[in-house]
């Protein structure tokens, strides 16, 4: 064999021919067909995107377009009449979370997922202290050492820039844009792979909002995680999605890489969308 042969083979073997497919990352969610209806009320219709690691997407519309009943019922908060919502899950690869057990998806819940509310309150226990509120999560997948408990909720409550002497302070006295930080030190402590995020900087003002931008993009980037994000507020998707879908009327009108969307949208009600925001 010459030493041109020897090189092709050993090239061969080092860069075989189904490299590139070898080298795709596999979806950690694939969204099929979504359907969801209220009686004759749309809420979405055969709504179908693949997520990848680290990956966000960021879903828009005006209210009423779908976007909070879709992420219902990706998450599992609602049923959807048809569809399949498929996570790669670390032990038994892609599930389908429609069809799985209660108990399941409720592991599920506390373990690979998360779920961020608009109002920080509905995903706090607001008669339990901040620490608590972190620890109670770890204690959810199987954590008992107090010790341990307490200082993982103190290095999380630094993590979102809250003041370690808050630690046994309640939600009820902490702002609003504090209470949505303790939502997310709440969520991320037991190192979920997804978070769900409804309108998380809805309601808070323009200086709180930026603030939690920076830090969500931080925790996004540093953890490597994947999120879907539903918003109304385009500054939110450009600053922190990688993807974009338009939805109106239940249905998605346009996707597609965020910047590309923003920039040159194609859909009329994408255009109406942007050119709202310029004129204000």
């Amino acid at each position: 064999m010459t030493d041109a042969q020897n090189s092709s083979k050993n090239f061969a073997k080092i860069f075989p021919k189904n490299l590139a497919a070898q080298a795709a990352p596999a979806p950690l969610l694939s969204v099929r067909d979504l359907t969801k209806s209220y009686g004759a009320h749309l809420g979405c219709a055969d709504v179908s995107f693949d997520l990848f690691p680290g990956e966000v997407m960021g879903i828009v519309g005006e209210s009423g377009s779908g976007k909070s009943t879709l992420l219902g019922c990706m998450a599992g908060h609602l049923r959807p009449d048809a569809g399949a919502v498929i996570f790669d899950t670390r032990r038994d690869g892609p599930r389908d979370t429609v069809t799985m057990s209660e108990p399941e998806r409720r592991m599920l819940g506390r373990t690979d997922w998360a779920f961020v509310h608009q109002n920080a309150r509905d995903g706090l226990r607001v008669g339990v202290s901040a620490g608590g509120n972190v620890g109670e999560r770890l204690m959810a997948v199987g954590a008992r050492h107090y010790g341990d408990i307490r200082a993982a909720a103190t290095d999380w409550l630094g993590r979102v820039e809250i003041a370690p002497d808050r630690i046994d302070d309640r939600p009820g006295t902490f702002s609003g844009g504090m209470q949505q930080r303790l939502q997310i030190a709440r969520n991320l402590v037991t190192g979920p792979r997804l978070v769900f995020m409804d309108e998380p900087t809805g309601g808070l003002d323009v200086s709180v909002q930026a603030r939690l931008l920076d830090l969500m993009r931080g925790l996004v980037r540093d953890m490597g995680l994947s999120a879907i994000i539903v918003t109304h507020d385009l500054a939110v998707v450009r600053l922190l999605a990688d993807r974009l879908m338009v939805m109106k009327s239940g249905h998605v009108v346009e996707q597609g890489l965020t910047d590309q969307v923003l920039d040159d949208p194609q859909h009329g009600y994408t255009q109406l969308l942007v050119s709202s925001v310029l004129q204000v």
